[in-house]
């Protein structure tokens, strides 16, 4: 006997799965039916999952950081800003810096 899983996913996320398992040569319900098998395999999820901590600004490209600076400059001037020692040691302790 066979049993059905229904999963809703966004359109983008289903076209863009349907497109790379076509290529690597299988499809989209294949590949999730490998995810089945190889997650029992192993007694759980077939790769790491975990929270990385990013730093926002590391990866930013000139554009974006402009585009960040100008939203900075149109706060600061509604009086919306921090002292700039106080976001250092923010950014910090956060990202680890």
């Amino acid at each position: 006997m066979a049993s059905t899983i229904q999963v809703r996913v966004d359109d983008d996320l289903k076209v863009k799965s349907d497109e790379l398992f076509k290529d690597l040569g299988t499809d989209t319900t294949t590949a999730i039916r490998m995810f089945l098998t190889r997650a029992l395999a192993v007694n759980g999820f077939p790769f790491e999952i975990k929270r990385e901590i990013v730093n926002p600004y590391e990866t930013l490209s000139e554009s974006q950081m402009i585009e960040k600076l100008e939203r900075s400059r149109e706060s600061a001037a509604r009086g919306m800003y921090r002292d700039a020692t106080d976001v250092s040691n923010d950014m910090r302790a956060k990202y680890g810096l």
